[in-house]
């Protein structure tokens, strides 16, 4: 074990649970006032913001990063516009800390309601993404908590930069800087510190890929809220309107496949089969998808011109992360059903249908942190579900299930107020 990584963590912990504190107590303007600030740093710093970044993407080439990863990595102009618009509109929502959920009176006169307060301490361990840095950031100290963040080594210098900027806005505001840190070396004992730091980390969050969540999970002596890959499911019922589905499918699949909310995965209704599969095989041809098809489905697909093979046995319940795509025909609804059971990974299932009576029992059945009824597993996400930005989508049901925004970064605890009740 490294001493000096060990002391750095325990001082990092250190710092932050003081911060806690502060920033949880701290004032609603001053907290919005460091978001705001936080925003204008980002558009007026985003040349350097770009050239950290650049130098990160020129490395992680060099080194052989895959494509989706340099997908992730990669900032761009909009981007940064999007995480300062991120900023401005995670201030503008209303305040959550110290407000009462619900209030009611007991028999003896005593009124007891459950009251928002922050988690604490939150540590989060993510892979590739830097303006995660930027959305963590900023809805931990919305929520008042403070935070310790951890990005893949591939994004060190991007996120060391988002993160003087983040300081400086607390440090505008006249809020502590701790409030938000970042580990600032690459080494993997980095990682085994801050998941055994449970004195002053109150939640563990990893978000990236399995490998990661694995290790997290195993490691961390504090509750963790897993942020798992996402092996996404489309049904395509009996009856369903093909020629408006196949819009929908490609979007989920192409708009961009590097992301934990894209398509990995076709059913089809055996009666549907002859109609979609070849419509189905041209439109993803002709967006470059490759197509890992069961025996039933592969020549339709094929009819259609499509780039399709033979599926292996491990291509169900895989998350491709590319231009890469599983279909499947089932003979119906419960085969559906069992098939998400068995490979889906708790994240987003959508059915395409027009029969309510089994759209209903789907979107009750079937394990997911969001179900859809003809939309785009793309729209499990934050911002497109009224959220705002999000730390992630938890594939956990303790505390939360889906899109973690502001109001999942807190917890409720008990306030009772009365006029000298005492227990009988």
């Amino acid at each position: 074990m490294d001493a000096s990584i060990n002391t750095m963590i325990q001082d990092m912990g250190k710092k932050a649970r003081a911060a806690a504190r502060a920033i949880g107590a701290a004032s609603p303007a001053a907290r919005e006032k460091a978001l705001l600030t936080l925003a204008q740093l980002l558009e007026e710093h985003r040349e350097s913001i770009l050239a950290a970044n650049a130098g990160d993407v020129c490395a992680a080439e060099a080194s052989g990063l895959s494509g989706p990863k340099l997908d992730r990595l990669r900032l761009t102009p909009a981007i940064i516009a999007e995480m300062a618009g991120a900023c401005r509109q995670i201030a503008a929502m209303p305040e959550i800390v110290g407000a009462l959920d619900s209030q009611t009176m007991r028999p003896n006169g005593m009124m007891v309601g459950r009251m928002r307060v922050p988690l604490g301490v939150i540590a989060m361990i993510f892979e590739s993404r830097p303006n995660v840095t930027i959305d963590s950031a900023i809805l931990c100290l919305k929520a008042g908590n403070s935070v310790i963040l951890r990005g893949g080594s591939e994004a060190l210098r991007s996120n060391v930069r988002l993160m003087e900027l983040v300081r400086e806005a607390l440090k505008a505001a006249e809020l502590p800087e701790d409030a938000a840190q970042l580990v600032p070396v690459a080494d993997r004992e980095a990682v085994a510190e801050l998941c055994r730091l449970d004195k002053y980390v109150d939640v563990m969050i990893p978000r990236g890929g399995e490998a990661l969540i694995k290790r997290v999970s195993q490691l961390a002596t504090m509750p963790v809220l897993k942020h798992d890959k996402g092996v996404c499911h489309a049904y395509v019922d009996e009856g369903a309107e093909c020629a408006a589905t196949i819009p929908v499918l490609v979007n989920a699949k192409v708009q961009r496949p590097s992301t934990c909310n894209a398509l990995e995965c076709v059913l089809v209704h055996a009666s549907e089969a002859n109609t979609l599969l070849p419509a189905l095989g041209a439109a993803m041809k002709q967006a470059g998808v490759l197509l890992k098809a069961c025996p039933v489905s592969l020549p339709l697909l094929t009819l259609g011109g499509a780039n399709a093979q033979p599926a292996g046995d491990d291509d169900f319940g895989r998350e491709f992360g590319d231009l890469t795509l599983a279909v499947k025909v089932v003979s119906g609804l419960d085969a559906a059903l069992e098939h998400i059971e068995m490979f889906g990974s708790r994240h987003t299932e959508v059915i395409f249908t027009r029969d309510m009576e089994r759209a209903t029992r789907f979107t009750r059945e079937a394990d997911a942190s969001m179900v859809g009824v003809n939309v785009s597993t793309r729209l499990n996400d934050g911002g497109q579900l009224g959220l705002g930005a999000e730390i992630g989508i938890s594939t956990s049901k303790l505390h939360a299930f889906g899109p973690m925004g502001v109001r999942e970064l807190t917890t409720t605890k008990f306030v009772a107020l009365g006029q000298g009740q005492i227990r009988q």
